[in-house]
């Protein structure tokens, strides 16, 4: 049976002698920038942790007793695709297609949409590839209620909830069909019917949003939860600490996720602080509980997000979720990752890539196919193709038509107040 290498703690620098003689000259550790990208690809840094060895604690155990878990990887699916061990979900086969498909749908479009930034029809986008079992399994997990505060890579959360791709097609082409009317960055959504809280570039603000709003439906005496994600590079944002202070002293009722996808834009998650500890490590300072999870795989994410979810509604606090994963796709179309990585590394991700590995599970249980997989894969492109034909016959960023000027006035003040309406009148519209 294969073991699990753990992770490898940096070397103390050298101590160098002074020339008189005296204590050791100091020096600072500098976290190594690998591979370099003329360098063949290069995981073996990164930790192997079988499946099924970790054990699935009970929902009301105290925090503490979650905190080895830190150092260690729940994962549900081996590497032949069988599910084993105990935070096995056992989801029944229908669901399992329905995640499969969430999965495919949030890749097709995707790809489709980074097309159309190439072809200059939108400004802007950022894809997900790589990391399509987070969103959609945590989606999966959640009540359709709970509160979502995403970051730019959680697309998936949508598109599980079934919020229409239309409309998330005409935010990015910032058309008359866009409901922000051109007032966001592409790829910002904003959904009160689907309890997804308006995405900010700013990074680290989800967290404290997050735990403030689960924080206010405790207090009112809702049954609804909190949920907020955020990269590996923004846990050195203040917002990060001050989160988990709230989250710890008020035990809010809310699931903080951090994705460890190795990247933050260029530098790598050893300068986040990933060499000397583990992201799901931070909780432990806070007495907070605290998951490790390979991100990769659909059937761990939905576990260990309905583990926390269910210790949130009873009441025993926040659950601080690590999600480690690998960012595939550039970092947005303003980024080109061959500068800093190899080329072909995301190829190489130890733990394979989300959809092919729920795609063998189906298989395995005799409920998938290679050829249903290549039916639904053309069914799926097929469908986003249409619509999004029908988004660009609404509009696309390079052609228009565009709001009007006149909506910057709009949706800020309940009634107009008199200095906007004489500069909107100044203005001619």
């Amino acid at each position: 049976m294969d073991t699990a290498i753990p992770v490898s703690e940096p070397s103390p620098p050298a101590a160098s002698a002074a020339p008189d003689g005296g204590p050791p000259v100091l020096k600072l550790h500098i976290p190594a920038h690998h591979p370099a990208p003329d360098d063949p690809p290069d995981h073996s840094a990164v930790p192997r942790f079988p499946a099924g060895i970790v054990e699935r604690p009970d929902i009301a155990v105290p925090a503490h007793v979650t905190h080895p878990l830190a150092d260690k990887l729940i994962r549900a699916l081996d590497d032949d695709g069988t599910a084993i061990g105990g935070w096995d979900p056992k989801l029944d086969p229908e669901t399992l297609r329905r995640g499969l498909r969430a999965m495919m749908l949030t890749r097709a479009y995707d790809e489709r949409m980074f097309r159309q930034q190439r072809q200059g029809k939108i400004t802007f986008y950022m894809k997900c590839t790589g990391e399509e079992a987070i969103g959609v399994g945590q989606a999966f997990a959640l009540a359709p209620d709970d509160m979502l505060f995403p970051t730019y890579r959680q697309q998936g959360l949508l598109i599980a909830r079934g919020w229409p791709l239309l409309d998330m097609m005409c935010q990015c082409y910032s058309n008359p069909r866009d409901r922000l009317k051109g007032r966001q960055l592409p790829v910002l959504y904003s959904s009160k019917e689907a309890s997804f809280f308006t995405i900010s570039g700013n990074l680290g603000t989800q967290f404290p949003q997050a735990v403030g709003w689960a924080m206010a439906s405790a207090y009112k005496g809702d049954r609804r939860i909190a949920a907020g994600w955020i990269g590996e590079g923004s846990t050195a944002e203040p917002d990060f600490h001050h989160a988990l202070t709230f989250a710890s002293v008020y035990r809010a009722p809310v699931i903080l996720n951090v994705v460890n996808n190795q990247w933050a834009i260029s530098s790598h998650q050893d300068i986040a602080g990933g060499e000397a500890a583990t992201f799901a490590a931070r909780a432990i300072g806070f007495g907070l509980a605290c998951l490790r999870v390979d991100g990769n795989d659909f059937l761990a994410v939905y576990a260990a997000t309905l583990w926390a979810a269910q210790r949130a509604r009873a009441n025993r606090g926040a659950t601080l979720i690590e999600l480690f994963t690998y960012r595939a796709a550039p970092h947005s179309t303003s980024d080109e990752p061959s500068r800093y990585r190899p080329e072909d590394e995301g190829l190489n991700w130890p733990y394979g890539d989300p959809i092919e590995r729920l795609s063998r599970h189906l298989s395995v249980l005799g409920e998938w196919s290679a050829e249903r997989q290549a039916q639904l894969d053309s069914e799926i492109v097929d469908e986003v193709r249409e619509i999004g034909r029908e988004a660009e016959r609404h509009g696309t960023f390079d052609q228009g038509p565009h709001f009007s000027a006149r909506t910057m006035f709009e949706d800020v003040f309940k009634e107009m107040p008199e200095h906007l309406r004489r500069q909107r009148q100044e203005l001619g519209i």
